[in-house]
């Protein structure tokens, strides 16, 4: 996957930022609260946070596995973005952002222009 590509997936969404954490990490956030990394070294693998009851199923299927330190967050990580098409990349990062979004005060959601 070309991390223009995920950034441009990534940035689309309201009031994200990102920023290099870790030395090699682009993170993508909202609210300060991360919903995609990217490893910037190749190979490009990247992690988001996923619905309960995808995780089991993703991190079982060839190209994603438990993502290191999050999986326990319900977190998988791509290590083969050419398991997925452009249109289910956008569906998951979304998803990653709206359950993030979700955790996020209301008042922060109100001065992020989130309401």
């Amino acid at each position: 996957m070309d991390i223009g590509i995920l950034r441009s997936v990534c940035l689309s969404f309201p009031a994200v930022t990102e920023e290099v954490k870790w030395v090699n990490d682009l993170c993508f956030c909202i609210g300060e609260k991360m919903f995609c990394v990217a490893s910037l070294e190749p190979p490009h693998t990247f992690s988001f946070k996923v619905t309960d009851s995808e995780f089991d199923e993703l991190s079982e299927t060839e190209g994603f596995k438990p993502a290191p330190y999050l999986a326990r967050a319900k977190w998988v990580l791509v290590t083969d973005s050419s398991k997925l098409s452009r249109k289910d990349l956008k569906n998951y990062l979304q998803q990653s952002y709206d359950l993030i979004k979700a955790k996020i005060p209301k008042k922060q959601k109100r001065d992020l222009g989130l309401d």
